[in-house]
């Protein structure tokens, strides 16, 4: 009947296979067959039951996305009725779990009468991840199978459970040690023999009723802050609510009108966009997916600072030896005892255990001396942004290090191909361009110079995802991709301070569109000095290009932000949290007299779009420019990297849903007030002016 469903009868049990790589997920095909071979085995007298498997180590990981939005071709159920003819079927269906069951496929064993598991089993609902609810049952008849709690758990974070808490809640019927699909048809002749109705989920309702109505309050507040903006994690809570309310069939119309509300919502196409875009990241354009990769067995990292110590750790954690090098010894020591600090940490937080710790430290060490380095398979120097000792350090690493190593630094503004001047191996040489702090921010830009070697693009690539990153290659040009764009926001918000918005106001906007802090706010947590140096960098690079006068008195104040307890917001002892400062106000006023402005006011709607579109005006300029290979590309830097939320899915995807013309016209309004700094994207112009978007690049 079809290419992705296998069948066989063996001894009166029809054995349906999922056979769909790589994720078994249920297209219309798949549907389609199951269905099919689910009425063939119920019209068959000669069929006593029926199992359910997939191939491989998936059992089925959820619907196909891309189909979302495309029509149903004739002859297709939707999934919620497939489930449901399933769980009305007369003879005993039985899921074998051989692997992950996630969303649709978990749904999919929800409505299967049994379901048998491998040990190595995990199933959820990660719907939510992707801006919508379960829609084939899931809210329904999960919390009847493993009980509100754990209902709410799974499906409100999405976060997929093993198979051991799944069958001690109820979720599956047992865990099989040995041949899965052998045991899942002798259970299946068990249960046809048995004489007794087959056990249907809807029909199990004792965990969902007499349910404390608190539980449901406690989880929409405890998700308020995380899920701020959000619909679908409310919804998440408020549908598994319904099934303690509402009977089974109510429950799920409830469910579906949900769904697709959500489904077809801007958050819900965001969220799937950024899931999709994640993915393309990984593909460059001009390196084969076969490119042979070097093996990274051994690493180091060139300084101890806070960044060095940070990225040592992704190594460490991914099993990965690696030295950490300074010159300075006492230096050395101060770092390597922060990072005993961080893993210490986690483990009282319960994020890790004992163990991890101790197996982690194991694999760092230091040294004063690059001989101790001489065998390593990647380099990567993390020393503050100085061009004359970065070509110093690659040059002595050049003439220690063998041939193969990799070179790479972490500089957020520098031009690599500098760098590599300073040695032999150019194609050997790349950026790696981690965010802070390095062990908790999942961005890495990988820049690619000149001269950079596919092969060593594919190893750092590679490596990214190695060591729990999302990598993202870029090309150089002024702060790369991130900085670029961020540069040139952060410039526009201090301009409308010196208008007449105060920073506070600028960062509430901000914040409530869903960034987990404004500009202010962020220039507070790197330092209001690493800020000003930037700028004076920007100003030997494009001279006479105006820059705010702001920030360069809040600099002269000497308050550089949370490190001195005091920037653009005073901070209390030991608090992260500022207030508005009197301070600040009375200097920006004095400064808006100094450079003759009369102070205005600025809306909400006018700083969203003063920041906003001056972003994804230089994004449009970073494609032009060839840094980012595709807008999806900036979108994924800005979630990962910057905060940029989800469910707006990036400023270029933002962009088109607000619509080009729109902002191409606010651009253009800026370029006349700020000068040729915000000038329009040719880019921008040519898609407006065509009613097209980035996605039509």
């Amino acid at each position: 009947m079809t290419d992705v469903i296998r069948f066989e009868k063996k001894n009166g049990i029809g054995v349906i296979t999922i056979n769909n790589p790589p994720a078994n997920a249920m297209n219309f095909e798949a549907k389609k067959g199951v269905s099919q071979y689910i009425e063939a085995c119920m019209q068959d007298d000669a069929c006593k039951a029926v199992v359910i498997t997939g191939e491989g180590r998936i059992f089925v990981a959820g619907a196909d996305i891309s189909e979302f939005g495309k029509k149903t071709p004739d002859g297709v159920p939707e999934l919620e009725d497939l489930i449901q003819e399933i769980e009305n079927s007369p003879k005993p269906v039985v899921a074998a779990i051989n692997g992950l069951a996630l969303g649709g496929g978990m749904e999919l064993a929800m409505g299967c009468h049994y379901r048998l598991a491998l040990p190595t089993v995990k199933v959820g609902q990660p719907e939510v991840n992707l801006g919508f609810i379960p829609g084939g049952g899931g809210t329904q008849r999960l919390p009847r199978l493993a009980g509100v709690e754990l209902a709410l758990e799974m499906i409100v974070t999405g976060k997929p459970i093993d198979a051991n808490r799944a069958l001690e809640a109820g979720a599956i019927d047992d865990i099989v040690e040995g041949d899965l699909l052998a045991r899942a048809m002798e259970f299946a002749t068990e249960q046809a023999n048995s004489n007794q109705e087959p056990r249907r989920t809807c029909d199990q309702n004792e965990k969902v009723m007499n349910v404390d109505p608190k539980i449901f309050e406690d989880w929409r507040t405890r998700i308020s802050r995380k899920s701020r903006n959000m619909e679908s994690p409310f919804e998440c809570i408020n549908t598994v609510e319904a099934s303690t309310k509402m009977d089974f069939k109510a429950g799920l119309e409830n469910e579906r009108e949900v769904f697709v509300r959500l489904r077809d919502s801007d958050e819900g196409k965001s969220m799937r966009y950024m899931f999709f875009s994640e993915r393309e990241a990984a593909k460059i354009p001009d390196i084969p997916k076969d490119t042979k990769t070097q093996e990274i067995k051994k690493s180091a990292i060139i300084g101890s600072g806070t960044m060095g110590g940070g990225i040592a750790m992704n190594f460490a954690n991914a099993g990965i030896p690696v030295v950490v090098v300074d010159v300075d010894k006492i230096a050395l020591e101060a770092g390597l005892e922060k990072v005993r600090d961080n893993y210490a940490g986690s483990v009282s937080s319960g994020r890790i255990t004992k163990e991890n710790m101790d197996n982690c430290l194991s694999l760092i060490t230091g040294t004063t001396n690059y001989k101790d380095i001489e065998d390593v398979d990647i380099v990567i120097e993390a020393v503050f942004e100085d061009m004359d000792l970065k070509k110093k350090i690659f040059a002595e690493l050049d003439a220690v290090c063998k041939p193969e190593t990799i070179l790479a630094s972490n500089t957020s503004t520098l031009n690599i191909n500098e760098i590599a001047s300073a040695t032999e191996r150019p194609d050997k040489i790349c950026g790696t361009h981690f965010f802070s702090p390095a062990n908790v921010m999942k961005l890495l830009e990988n820049v690619r110079t000149e001269k950079s070697s596919k092969e060593t693009l594919a190893t750092i690539m590679r490596l990214a995802k190695i060591i729990g990153k999302t990598g993202v290659l870029v090309g150089i040009g002024d702060g790369f991709v991130g900085n670029r764009m961020l540069h040139i926001s952060a410039r526009i918000a201090e301009f409308m301070v010196e208008e007449g918005a105060l920073p506070w106001k600028i960062d509430k906007v901000i914040y409530e569109f869903g960034f987990p802090m404004g500009p202010f706010a962020m220039n507070d947590l790197a330092g209001v000095d690493v800020r000003f140096l930037i700028r004076q960098e920007q100003k030997k690079l494009y001279g006479s290009r105006r820059q705010s006068v702001i920030i360069d008195r809040v600099y002269e104040t000497g308050r550089y932000g949370q490190k001195t307890s005091a920037g653009w917001y005073k901070y209390g002892d030991g608090s992260r949290k500022g207030e508005p400062d009197q301070i600040i106000e009375d200097l920006i006023v004095k400064t808006s007299a100094e450079l003759g402005y009369e102070r205005r006011k600025f809306s909400d709607e006018e700083i969203l779009e003063t920041y906003l579109y001056s972003m994804i005006n230089t994004g449009a300029q970073v494609l032009e420019e060839g840094l980012a290979a595709r807008s999806s590309d900036i979108d994924v830097i800005w979630h990962y990297g910057y905060g940029f939320p989800r469910y707006w899915g990036g400023p270029m995807f933002y962009a088109d849903l607000i619509g080009l013309p729109e902002v191409y016209k606010k651009v253009c309004d800026l370029n006349k007030k700020y000068g040729d700094w915000v000038k329009p994207s040719s880019l921008l112009k040519r898609l407006a002016e065509e009613g097209k978007g980035f996605k039509n690049l």
